[in-house]
């Protein structure tokens, strides 16, 4: 008996699943707050990449 390693594969019950839990925890009113923190941070993230990939250029 062997063991494989399964991808983890997450289809639409998966997310039903964690979209209702979601829903459940934080309640509606709170979901947008939480998106656009998320939305902020990315794009803080990707900002900040993008400044170190220029330093690195500039040090070539």
């Amino acid at each position: 008996m062997t063991l494989s390693i399964v991808p983890l594969a997450i289809g639409a019950p998966q997310i039903i699943l964690i979209v209702v839990a979601i829903l459940l925890l934080f309640g509606g009113k709170k979901i947008p707050e939480l998106m656009r923190g998320l939305g902020s941070g990315i794009k803080e993230f990707k900002d900040a990449s993008k400044e170190d990939s220029t330093d690195n250029k500039e040090k070539e």
